[in-house]
């Protein structure tokens, strides 16, 4: 597989002849836009990408983008994709899907690749509901939310996407919104970098079925009060006037204004490397009071799946030989079946 910096392409090369069928204003568009731009920059040639998907609005990309893919079936895209990385190690393998798809019924695979640490970009499109199917609550809905299957509020305590990653021993996670096509670029590339299971939650804006879902933390009258973009080696500062820092006080993080009493030399730097740091900050979601991260939240190195494979089977073939399908089908105890 070709990995050329000298490659050229442009977004319309990564552009199929499928009509795309979302609704207007929908984030994934947006979404789309950075990850064709990304594809132009990684330096591997089309032939050598694949893109997989699920079920949802999300899982449609791959119909979109000008490379192999698969649309696969509801919440199984990190399975197959997992088979194609393992089969063929060479390839750029991506996995496009939604909060519902990778969540609720996609749950299981989902934690498993990331424990696994196949060599792969999972992009997750949280827009916090079910968009194709019209509407129901999904499992990082707010609780409280009305939907066409909660009608009287949803009870559930919603799943922070950063959260379960880190406890599944995810080795990259980030967020980025769908607002921000530049940060979304750069945060793609970073992940293509990444060796192993590179895991990417993008806030992403339903326009028919929960508008203005991230709006805290995308309005421009808002976010900057809202939000920190992490950079490594940097304090955490925000705020419209960069007044507000994080600060790690009695055993937790505090957010707190700066000036007589606090400065920027009193705040946190991020350390994408520190695993306790990381756990403080994917915990950060289940309070309001907090801000939202975005960049890359951790990124560590670790042991790669796929790698691990290759090695077993060539350890396995040197040791026994190239093997014998037909001889394996019929050793150890055989059954005649009469009929």
């Amino acid at each position: 597989m070709s990995t050329n910096n000298d490659l050229k392409y442009t977004k319309k090369e990564f552009t199929s002849s499928e009509e795309i069928k979302w609704c207007p204003g929908c984030g994934d568009y947006a979404i789309f836009s950075a990850i064709q731009s990304a594809m132009t920059k990684i330096g591997k040639k089309r032939e050598d990408i694949v893109c997989v998907s699920g079920i949802g609005c999300s899982s449609r990309l791959p119909y979109y983008l000008n490379t192999y893919g698969y649309h696969t079936i509801h919440g199984r895209a990190a399975a197959v994709a997992s088979g194609i990385k393992t089969a063929n190690p060479e390839l750029s393998v991506w996995v496009m899907t939604g909060d519902g798809d990778s969540l609720s019924i996609g749950g299981n695979h989902f934690i498993h690749v990331l424990r696994r640490n196949v060599d792969m970009n999972i992009v997750l499109f949280n827009n916090q509901i079910y968009g194709l199917t019209k509407g129901q609550y999904s499992p990082t809905s707010v609780q409280g939310q009305v939907t066409k299957s909660s009608p009287y509020g949803s009870l559930d305590r919603p799943f922070s996407p950063a959260k379960l990653a880190f406890g599944a021993s995810a080795t990259f996670i980030a967020r980025t919104l769908d607002t921000n096509t530049a940060h979304m670029q750069e945060v793609m590339l970073e992940a293509e970098e990444h060796r192993g299971t590179s895991f990417i939650e993008v806030y992403q804006n339903c326009v028919i079925f929960n508008d203005g879902c991230h709006s805290d933390y995308t309005d421009k009258k808002s976010r900057n009060d809202h939000s920190i973009m992490l950079k490594q080696g940097e304090a955490m500062i925000f705020g419209s006037e960069l007044k507000k820092g994080i600060i790690f006080d009695k055993m937790r993080l505090k957010v707190v204004e700066l000036g007589d009493k606090y400065s920027e030399k009193d705040c946190l730097v991020h350390d994408r490397e520190n695993e306790g740091l990381a756990s403080l900050l994917v915990a950060m979601d289940a309070n309001p009071t907090m801000p939202k991260l975005y960049g890359v939240i951790y990124a560590v190195k670790d042991v790669i799946y796929n790698e691990q494979v290759s090695a077993q089977l060539a350890e396995v073939k040197a040791l026994k030989g190239e093997g014998d399908f037909n001889k394996l089908l019929n050793s150890g105890e055989v059954w005649e079946v009469k009929v």
